[in-house]
This record gives structure tokens, sequence and C-alpha cells, in this order.
């Protein structure tokens, strides 16, 4: 009775042992996949991760090649007002600006554009002229005038040579040449003033004009 009990036991503890190799066999099947799914999750998040890093760096890129663009639009721009306020022959002017690597963050460029359109502003602003120019003007004005009385009396001088028409209409046109006589120192007065890079003022014009009409009228009564 006895030999027949040890197999069954034999059989009970070998049934016991499979059941406890199975089940650890099931526990560790299932730390596998949940490690294996732990690892999918973690490689998803990686590739999500990755693809909104790429498209973040694509936003910058196509951001700093508009910035780039801009610039170089803005600088030609500059470039060309300079270029008409200096005139498109002058050798200081030269070709438009090279963009050059490293210059600074968008920021800095964005503040050096904007003092450069300040300073051009400034400059296409024409100054006075200084008050020592003055006795140019009024010389201007003496010789503009002076010039103007000269040639009225040469076309009446004319009128009077060749006589007809002439003795009638040379008189005439000699007036008019020498009533504009206090305007005419104006002309070189303007050229002085764009040398210097300024504008004629009220006051620059009255004493070019003033000086003109004392002149034309010191001309009348002296030699009338």
């Amino acid at each position: 009775m006895s030999g027949d009990l040890e197999p069954d036991l034999d059989y009970a503890r070998a049934l016991r042992r499979l059941a406890e190799l199975s089940g650890r066999a099931d526990a560790e099947r299932a730390e596998a996949d949940a490690w294996y799914a732990r690892q999918c999750a973690a490689a998803d998040r990686a590739v999500r991760d990755a693809a909104q890093a790429v498209r973040r760096a694509e936003a910058e890129v196509s951001a700093a090649q508009e910035e780039v663009d801009h610039t170089e639009a803005e600088s030609i721009h500059l470039w060309s007002i300079l270029r008409g306020q200096f005139g498109a022959a002058d050798r200081r002017v030269g070709e438009p600006p090279v963009p050059r690597n490293g210059v600074g963050a968008p920021a800095d460029v964005a503040a050096l554009l904007e003092g450069v359109r300040e300073l051009l502003d400034r400059a296409r602003k024409p100054g006075e002229l200084p008050p020592a120019t003055r006795p140019l003007l009024a010389l201007f004005g003496v010789l503009g005038a002076a010039a103007a009385y000269a040639l009225g009396v040469a076309a009446r001088a004319v009128g009077e040579r060749y006589g007809g028409d002439l003795a009638v209409a040379m008189p005439v046109l000699g007036l008019l040449v020498t009533l504009l006589g206090p305007v005419v120192g104006l002309a070189p007065a303007r050229v002085l003033a764009d040398r210097r890079h300024a504008g004629l003022d009220v006051r620059a014009v009255l004493v070019v004009v003033v000086a003109g009409l004392v002149t034309t009228g010191a001309l009348f009564g002296l030699l009338r």
C-alpha cells in the first residue's frame, strides 16, 4: 500500500512544481510584455519629441530666412537712399552692402538699421548756411545784379546801333534783364548751399536779393 502512495506523492509534487514553474514563466512573460510596452511607449514619445523639435527647427530656420531677406532688402533700400543723397556717380557710395555672417542677433540688426534710417533722415534734412557765408551771399547778389545791369546796357546799345525793330525790342529786353538782376545771385547761392549740404533759407535769400536790389538801384542812380 505504501508503495502505491509514493508514486502518487511524486506525481503531486511534480504537478505542484510544474504549476510553480508555469506561474513563474507567466509572471516573467508578463513582466517582459510590460517592459516591451514601456520601451515602445518611450520610443513613440522620443519620435514625437524629435518630430516636434524638427518642426520647431524648421520654423526657426524659416523665421531666420525671413529676417535675412528683410535685412538684405532694407540694406539695399538704405543704400539706394544714400546713393541718391550723394549722387549715382559719387565713388564714395560704392556697391550695395554684402551681408556678413555673425553680425548679431535679429534685435541688434533691427536696432542698427533703425539707427541708419535715423541718420539718413537727418542727412536728408538740409541745414542752414552759417552766418560766415553771408558776405559771400551778398557778393553773389552784387555780382548778379551788376552782370544783369551790364547785359541790359548791352541790349540797349545793340538796339541803338542797329535801329529798326531792335531799337524798340532791345531796350525793353534790357530793362527786363536789369530788373531780374537782384535774383540772379540766387543761382550761385544755390550751388554754394548744395555743396555745403544746406538749404537756402529766408535769411540767405534776403541777403542775396537785398544786395542785388541795392546794387541795381545804385547803378541806376549813378549811370543814368
